[in-house]
């Protein structure tokens, strides 16, 4: 017999479960979960049982010939912006006076930054300092030891923070 105000609820595999209607989490969502199921589910006679009967060949209607959309009525096509060409930064374009270190390796000319980066690449592929196992390393020779600060090699990534130091 059940006190009042408890209700006998029935748990798939569990048996039942007396409470105030109230359950655990996984409870509450397993039972409902099947209930929504059982409800969504109705049982429809096949579709092979509700085939009508064919009927018998009636007079066919003519087909009528769909008209072609006028020109006009099509979507207008987006009007493409003219290509515009980019400027490059200013900063990276200033010329930059070499020290004497580096000057022994690009020139003693004023370059931009971009164009040193390129003809210190020149001198290390022109004499072939990358390191042949690890292609991110260049090998120092002695004209590159001083830009590198002493090191005997140097990481490509650590390039232009060492170019950057004797530029001004």
């Amino acid at each position: 017999m059940l006190a009042a105000g408890l209700n006998e609820v029935p748990l798939p595999g569990r048996g039942t479960v007396q409470g105030t209607g109230r359950f655990w989490a996984g409870e509450r969502k397993s039972v409902q979960g099947k209930e929504d199921h059982m409800a969504m589910t109705k049982k429809t006679p096949s579709k092979a049982a509700t085939k009508p009967v064919a009927k018998a060949a009636s007079a066919k209607k003519p087909a009528v010939a769909k008209q072609a959309k006028p020109a006009a009525q099509a979507k207008p096509q987006a009007v493409k912006k003219p290509a515009v060409k980019r400027t490059p930064n200013a900063a990276f374009m200033k010329p930059l006076q070499p020290s004497a270190t580096l000057a022994a390796v690009v020139g003693s000319a004023a370059l931009p930054r971009t164009e040193v980066v390129k003809k210190i690449w020149e001198y290390i592929k022109k004499h072939k300092l990358q390191d042949a196992a690890n292609k991110r390393m260049i090998n120092a020779d002695d004209k590159l030891k001083p830009l590198f600060g002493g090191k005997a090699q140097a990481s490509m990534f650590e390039l232009t923070k060492f170019v950057s130091a004797h530029l001004s």
